[in-house]
């Protein structure tokens, strides 16, 4: 393909970029949908974009780095990936994202639509370096706040992935920005994927010593997945009290909303998340 201007936008399986592509559906009609698949994304993730790909009416175009993330794992000698070492955004998905925008696109000019909201003038989208991409924030141009965010997907009938009863982030299971309750919910509805995760924590505190840190590497701030989920209990009742604290403060808003707003309300995330990969 070549020649023009292209438009591109990111699906992460997010409340965010979901709503974007729903709102610029009619405005931009040639607009090209892609998701980056590290192959660990939730199965209610893949559901949701089968859902958008029936409302669209056509693909989301999937990107890969053509490895699974144990391959990376080996090239990076056993260090599983970290707040301060994000190896699996940069090797996962901005790798095949650049990849295929210069393979599909060459030196045309390419607009990025990102879903940053108008509430969020701190963050910013993965920036490309280059020249001849553009990015766009269509919500901050329009004043879209995350409750414009909810009125568009619950007025489209999309509504929100089914991993929102538990977890208010897309991207791997493993993700280490997850807050302790979303790993407690991890381990109650998909035991498999919790498995997984302790195996490559035990596995990478197996060989730490081989790759300079004297600190045990833990997904979860400061704690093993097994003592936090010997905690359980604990962990969902501070939630629980954050979701009260909520649903006093913020009465008129959806319960959807208030489920958010109280994640976002803990003090246990190691961060605002990967900008690729939770939006």
């Amino acid at each position: 393909m070549s020649g023009g201007t292209h438009h591109i936008m990111g699906i992460s399986g997010g409340k965010d970029s979901s709503a974007l592509a729903i709102y610029l559906r009619d405005k931009v009609p040639d607009l090209t949908y892609f998701f980056c698949d590290t192959g660990a994304e939730l199965p209610e993730t893949y559901e949701y974009l089968a859902r958008l790909e029936a409302y669209f009416g056509r693909p989301i175009i999937r990107l890969n780095s053509g490895r699974d993330f144990d391959h990376w794992l080996d090239v990076f000698r056993g260090a599983l990936p970290s707040a301060t070492m994000r190896w699996c955004t940069r090797q996962m998905k901005i790798k095949p994202l650049e990849d295929w925008i210069a393979d599909e696109f060459g030196d045309d000019q390419v607009i990025s639509y990102v879903a940053i909201r108008a509430d969020e003038p701190q963050r910013e989208g993965y920036l490309s370096t280059r020249s001849n991409i553009t990015v766009k924030y269509p919500f901050r141009e329009d004043n879209i706040d995350k409750e414009g965010v909810f009125k568009i997907l619950q007025d489209s009938g999309i509504g929100l992935p089914a991993y929102y009863e538990w977890r208010t982030r897309s991207g791997c299971y493993f993700c280490f920005f997850q807050r302790k309750a979303e790993w407690v919910g991890l381990a109650d509805r998909h035991p498999d994927l919790f498995a997984r995760a302790v195996e490559y924590e035990e596995k990478a505190n197996r060989n730490h010593g081989s790759y300079g840190s004297a600190k045990p590497y833990t997904w979860a701030p400061n704690e093993a997945l097994p003592v936090l989920l010997d905690r359980k209990d604990e962990v969902l009742a501070k939630h629980e009290e954050a979701l009260a604290r909520e649903k006093r403060k913020r009465r008129n808003l959806p319960l959807l909303q208030v489920i958010d707003d109280a994640f976002a309300s803990d003090d246990d995330s190691d961060g605002e998340g990967c900008q690729v990969c939770h939006v």
